[in-house]
């Protein structure tokens, strides 16, 4: 048994279960293998996910990917937050293959996080690959921390952006932005 599923074990056992009934056998072996999954994003590279598909573009102008869903977990709870992430640059010689912002979203939403640092980090990660002169990211989330624990406001929803370069300096470009992101 490995230490995470050690782990997972006391865990029930602290929470009065048996640890031994059928239905919780294999348990500690699936939550540890999920959590693995859920946070591959510490152990995945920005290199690796790009993979070389940067390529050279004469566009100019704004590209919008939107509705990119994520999946990722509360730093400060380890409960689910689930999402769309609006993503916008402006191509500087350089555009980058569609799926690459699924595969950026991911990297980031892939960790314990919070919805504000995922933002930021997906909008920089966008600037870093393709050299953009600009790039928007918005993200909307509902927090099952909000919603099953505490307050629980079940339609609650938070929505962060983050604007660099023309998108924080060119008023025009990011209200471009959020008209063609549908917000």
């Amino acid at each position: 048994m490995s230490e995470l599923e050690s782990l997972y074990q006391k865990v029930l056992s602290e929470l009065g279960e048996d640890v031994n009934r059928e239905g919780l056998l294999d348990t500690p072996k699936r939550a540890a293998k999920a959590m693995k999954f859920l946070t591959s994003g510490y152990e995945t590279k920005l290199e690796d996910v790009i993979n070389n598909a940067v390529f050279t573009s004469d566009n100019d102008e704004m590209v919008v990917v939107q509705g990119i869903e994520f999946y990722s977990l509360c730093e400060h709870h380890v409960l689910p937050f689930i999402g769309r992430c609006h993503i916008g640059y402006l191509p500087n010689g350089k555009v980058l293959g569609l799926s690459k912002f699924a595969r950026i979203v991911d990297l980031f939403a892939r960790r314990l996080q919070i919805q504000e640092n995922l933002t930021k980090q997906i909008a920089a990660a966008v600037e870093e690959v393709t050299g953009c002169r600009g790039v928007g990211v918005i993200v909307e989330a509902q927090h099952m921390c909000m919603m099953m624990r505490g307050v629980q406001k079940q339609n609650s929803m938070m929505r962060t952006s983050v604007m660099l370069g023309a998108f924080r300096e060119q008023q025009a470009t990011r209200e471009e932005f959020m008209r063609l992101a549908g917000l």
